[in-house]
């Protein structure tokens, strides 16, 4: 019962902390529109701006749907068998303007027999969050990976930016409450992988997320681990 009582206490502060996030968003639209409107043309790197906005906001109401979802008990996994390229392959193509834009290297490994059992779309969507932020804070470069690691599958996002902030890495990725959501900018993305990773379990085992900053590029690295 007490479990309950703190998700219910805990949904107010990620409704603020997501409505924050939106507005940004949004700000950054309106921005955009009042530019098109001054000039009367936009030009291609513009109106890809409008669009990445338009579907980060899209996101982040998607993941609150879900993470209240869970807190209320009303989510349900829809778990099957996928091609972990496939899976990869899909949150690479959500972010593929943004790297575009950006003039960032996306790179992709992974095997074609690679296989997972998982809910494909929250997995995939998940993952395009967590990409999403390695595009905007990387230099050059993003990889995308995954292998089989034991009895687990571990995937990968690495860039060669900076490498998360200490607050990110000393933080329970479990727990929103020690999450910098409004300065650190990627709270949203890392909590709502962290409790989808966490939903996916397989003989006695359940999923979870690692951040460190030993990517193989010189700057951040996330690794989702699903049984």
């Amino acid at each position: 019962m007490s479990g309950r009582l703190e998700r219910d206490a805990l949904f107010p502060t990620l409704l603020a902390f997501t409505v924050h996030d939106i507005k940004n968003s949004l700000g950054t639209l309106l921005e955009l529109i009042r530019q098109f409107s001054a000039k009367r043309q936009t030009e291609a790197g513009d109106l890809g701006l409008l669009e990445f906005e338009a579907v980060r906001i899209n996101h982040s109401l998607m993941q609150l749907l879900v993470l209240y979802k869970v807190g209320a008990q009303k989510f349900s996994l829809d778990i099957d068998q996928c091609a972990v390229l496939d899976l990869l392959q899909e949150a690479v193509d959500q972010q593929a303007r943004l790297s575009t834009l950006h003039e960032v290297e996306l790179r992709l490994d992974c095997t074609d027999e690679l296989q997972a059992y998982c809910d494909f779309d929250n997995i995939a969507n998940a993952l395009a969050a967590v990409l999403n932020n390695a595009l905007r804070y990387t230099r050059q470069t993003v990889l995308v990976s995954a292998e089989q690691d034991g009895d687990y599958l571990q995937i990968a996002i690495e860039d060669d930016g900076a490498g998360y902030p200490p607050h990110f890495l000393q933080a329970d990725l479990t727990n929103a409450a020690e999450l910098d959501w409004v300065n650190g900018n990627t709270g949203l993305g890392l909590y709502f992988v962290s409790v989808i990773a966490g939903l996916h379990k397989n003989a006695g085992r359940c999923g979870y997320v690692k951040i460190d900053n030993a990517s193989r590029l010189g700057g951040a690295r996330f690794r989702l681990f699903l049984p």
